[in-house]
């Protein structure tokens, strides 16, 4: 997306505050589309291949002919090598439909010296990235909540674009994705740090999936989060409320700000595998690349279940 779109996204994002928001989002995109297309790039190795038998035009594999089977499907080619019978597979290219939605919310804004981007930076990244790769692979990609599902070789400009009218939106669908139920055999990728009430997730993702739909869960952490390195006399202040927090030894409750983190994820990662979801852990301290990654073999493989990485 070159900077006269950007200018002109924002000029009809219309109101103050939206503009505001739109302005906020624009300084990020730039950098992020371009981070995005690059661990694409390096990371796409050709239209990836969805492994399993289906209709379409690519051979696959041959494998015995089952009996019961219409005697139509028989490679008599291959069936006359060799004393059994063949069937020749195809692998399945019916175009599938995934919705995207990163967490815009400000605690996503957090980040630390030891962290190389910010968080949301790092979950606009990954999400123009997977997108990339999916409409590359056949497949059709929509916002959660902002967007048609569409298949476009300009994927990442689309959706950045998408992202930047609708800005004001996004925000306002903090922390949690849209309270939508997907259609059948739909799958979401779900990203963000899900710094969230448990219960208030675990109703969000009954209603994404009450009619069939399953997904992936990128769960994203600054290193800060996890480590809590802090000592001595700290001030801690609420990144989504005025409210501020002022420590004395706060090396003394690291020990128990673990344990409750733990928990949380926990009950996180066992909600989403409650509802047929795979959770992945990544920290901006790690390049994209890796998330980027696991998250393409958890899409290839087609399974949802898998431990946190």
């Amino acid at each position: 997306m070159n900077g006269g779109g950007l200018i002109d996204a924002v000029e009809r994002a219309g109101a103050p505050q939206c503009r505001q928001d739109a302005l906020e989002l624009a300084r990020r995109l730039p950098a992020v589309v371009v981070a995005a297309r690059e661990i694409a790039a390096s990371i796409l190795h050709g239209v990836h291949g969805r492994r399993r038998a289906g209709a379409g035009e690519t051979f696959w594999q041959f494998r015995p002919f089952i009996s019961g089977e219409a005697a139509s499907r028989i490679d008599w080619r291959r069936s006359a090598r060799d004393d059994r019978l063949y069937v020749r597979e195809r692998e399945w290219e019916a175009a599938h439909t995934l919705w995207l939605w990163m967490d815009l919310s400000p605690s996503m804004g957090f980040v630390s010296d030891l962290a190389l981007q910010p968080k949301v930076d790092r979950a606009l990244t990954l999400g123009l990235a997977v997108a990339d790769l999916l409409v590359r692979g056949g497949e059709r990609v929509g916002l959660l909540g902002l967007s048609r599902a569409i298949a476009t070789r300009d994927i990442v400009d689309r959706l950045a674009e998408i992202l930047l009218i609708d800005s004001r939106l996004a925000r306002e669908q903090a922390d949690l994705p849209p309270a939508e139920t997907l259609a059948p055999r739909t799958r979401a990728i779900l990203i963000g740090d899900f710094l969230v009430a448990p219960e208030a997730f675990a109703e969000r993702l009954s209603t994404l999936s009450a009619r069939g739909a399953s997904g992936h869960i990128l769960m994203i952490a600054d290193p800060v989060e996890e480590t809590f390195p802090f000592a001595g006399h700290v001030e801690f202040l609420d990144a989504e409320s005025p409210a501020i927090l002022r420590v004395g030894r706060a090396e003394s409750w690291r020990a128990e700000y673990q344990r409750r983190l733990a928990r949380h994820r926990a009950v996180i990662a066992e909600t989403a595998r409650a509802h047929d979801f795979s959770l992945i852990l990544h920290r901006t301290d790690r390049p994209a690349s890796e998330a980027l990654l696991a998250l393409r073999g958890r899409l290839e493989a087609g399974s949802v279940y898998g431990a946190i990485a």
